[in-house]
């Protein structure tokens, strides 16, 4: 949710440039993307939730991402740093990964169009479905999953056509995604690497995160009961701007669906 609460509040508040002028096709494919990739930097712990979205496949692609976050943790890090095992929030976990995402999901849709977007978009439904839907399924029914992400991307891609996918802003809603994760990550305990490499008090992994009193439990009550609402409303707001702008929805005009717009 979070990453589509991300994606648009970027294309409500970004007026006036490509990103905020997308097409309602186009909007609905960033939308998509943003949404599993959001959940896309947890496939580096092989028990994650979202590591089981694809069953045994997922699940090996899980183990090798582990095995490269944790081999560049260790490589990389500093004395400061923790002598920890395993690679969960390490290089799927930073800005370098988001730019990485970026830049290659825009090089892969524009070289190769025909057969890249519909992968991409069974990938990321996949994703998507398994990240919001958790509970409506059990971990292990990747079946159901695999089936419902074939359906949505069939769907989707019947209805844009596959014409109006703008690669830089497939590539931009991945990136938006994985930066909404890594956010999420850093008002948790355990705070998020974010800026890896870069060194802070002499860690290169150091957790980026705000002061405990304004930390919460990962699945605790208050992402349970307040985060997960509120997050839930920014994507229903933004969302609902961005799709009234790009004509979807008329029965919205003469709402003030944007206060500042007012302000200014």
């Amino acid at each position: 949710m979070s990453g589509l609460a991300a994606w648009g509040a970027v294309t409500a508040l970004a007026s006036g440039s490509a990103i905020g002028n997308l097409s309602p096709k186009g909007w609905l494919v960033g939308a998509v993307l943003a949404t599993g990739a959001a959940l896309l930097p947890d496939l580096d712990h092989p028990e994650s939730t979202v590591s089981s979205t694809f069953g045994p496949v997922s699940q090996a692609g899980s183990k090798l991402i582990n095995a490269l976050s944790h081999g560049v943790y260790r490589l990389t890090r500093t004395k400061k740093d923790s002598n920890r095992d395993g690679g969960h929030r390490g290089l799927t976990h930073t800005l370098f990964f988001a730019v990485v995402a970026t830049v290659v999901t825009t090089a892969i849709i524009q070289t190769s169009r025909s057969w890249a977007l519909p992968v991409l978009m069974f990938f990321f439904c996949g994703l998507a479905v398994r990240g919001i839907m958790h509970k409506w399924c059990p971990r292990n029914d990747a079946l159901w999953i695999t089936g419902t992400a074939l359906v949505l991307t069939y769907a989707c891609l019947r209805w844009t056509d596959q014409t109006d996918a703008n690669a830089a802003a497939c590539g931009v809603a991945v990136g938006i995604g994985c930066v909404a994760h890594y956010l999420g990550d850093a008002i948790t305990e355990q705070g998020c690497p974010i800026l890896w490499p870069v060194p802070i008090a002499w860690k290169t992994w150091y957790p980026v995160a705000p002061p405990k009193i304004m930390r919460m439990r990962t699945g605790g009550r208050v992402e349970m009961a307040v985060v997960g609402p509120v997050l839930t409303a920014i994507a229903v707001w933004m969302s609902a701007i961005a799709l009234h702008r790009a004509g979807v929805l008329p029965m919205l005009d003469g709402v003030p669906l944007e206060p500042w717009a007012d302000a200014g």
